[in-house]
């Protein structure tokens, strides 16, 4: 892949700049790449229905090309684009959750190229809450083809420098809206069952979910890894590994701490909870304040800190999963080297 020049042009999140959109715009329907902020983390978008475009996605990112792409649109008369039916359940959810971070699997239409999906006759679509995503979608005239806009396996971008980070060289723009709300991906429903399927936990919540719909599955029978974004492979990875404390005691933390330095590691730890008391020489702490959106906020950009510290292991405690809590604790384990969390000692 030649490298390019990557700019990085601000735009207000708010109100963005017309001529701004428009450029990013006239760069998506020529077949390139420009990244975008969302509510959720920074996207990488191209035009869904231009198999060209696709492929420099997955060369940008070196995205395994089975690991379908989540379609985003900006209005309900797009939806003919991507997918061939919805269910009323369906509707439903949309009428709820859009513009948000919900993304339902739909069967897909004969329009979708099959880049777009890994092969599969699902399709995963979403309609962004952000002023700049949606402004981009209608100035492209096209559906939006958008995973996260960082290197595949990496912590995801909730800045425009994390994507320059990973992509520069690779992407010709990078859109800064400043950091994103939410911090983690939209939550991925397969509404193609009866119940649903979650296939994602993010954005929306599943109690939420059920509150609007009805009950939701978590497992399913079949391959579930293969209908949806980011289930099939490691993601998240910072390069130190991780270490979840799903057992959020003090004990377990200081065990784990004096282990490391034992061994002459330097140690990233991200704590909610946990006090530490006195930080010895070669403890970084991140301490993460307030609740479950404020920690899903930070979360990707503290595991970049910590590589950018230079850390040998990476220890953060785990949450209690409910609400927000189950996408923090999805991406945690996700993020973790084998073996992926410390049980309590017997």
């Amino acid at each position: 892949m030649a490298e390019v020049h990557t700019r990085i042009v601000y735009i207000d999140p708010v109100m963005p700049d017309p001529a701004t959109i428009a450029a990013a715009a006239a760069i998506i329907r020529a077949g390139d790449l420009v990244a975008f902020p969302t509510e959720t983390v920074y996207g990488l978008g191209a035009d869904a229905l231009n198999p060209t475009a696709l492929g420099r996605i997955y060369a940008a990112k070196g995205r395994p090309p089975d690991n379908p792409l989540i379609l985003h649109l900006a209005s309900l008369d797009q939806l003919a684009l991507a997918v061939a039916e919805v269910p009323a359940i369906g509707y439903t959810l949309m009428q709820k959750f859009w513009p948000g971070p919900l993304t339902l699997v739909l069967p897909k239409s004969p329009m979708v190229p099959a880049l777009a999906t890994g092969g599969l006759a699902t399709v995963a679509v979403r309609m962004p809450a952000h002023p700049v995503a949606l402004a981009l979608i209608r100035a492209a005239q096209t559906l939006l083809a958008a995973p996260s806009a960082n290197c595949s396996g990496r912590p995801s971008p909730t800045t425009a420098q994390h994507v320059f980070d990973d992509l520069h060289g690779c992407i010709a723009l990078i859109l800064d809206g400043g950091p994103t709300a939410i911090g983690v991906e939209s939550t991925v429903l397969d509404v193609t069952c009866t119940p649903p399927v979650l296939l994602r936990p993010g954005g929306i919540p599943r109690e939420a979910l059920e509150a609007a719909s009805g009950p939701v599955q978590t497992t399913a029978d079949g391959p579930v890894q293969q209908r949806s974004p980011g289930m099939r492979y490691r993601h998240y990875s910072p390069r130190a590994p991780v270490l979840v404390l799903e057992a959020a005691r003090p004990d377990i933390l200081q065990m784990q701490l004096a282990a490391a330095l034992r061994r002459g590691q330097r140690v990233g730890c991200l704590l909610h909870q946990l006090e530490l008391g006195e930080v010895p020489p070669g403890i970084l702490v991140t301490r993460v304040p307030g609740g479950m959106a404020e920690y899903a906020r930070t979360l990707f950009g503290a595991l970049r800190a910590f590589d950018i510290a230079g850390v040998d292991l990476i220890l953060v405690e785990g949450v209690v999963e409910e609400g927000l809590g189950a996408a923090v604790m999805d991406r945690l384990r996700r993020a973790a080297s084998p073996p992926a969390s410390q049980p309590a000692p017997e």
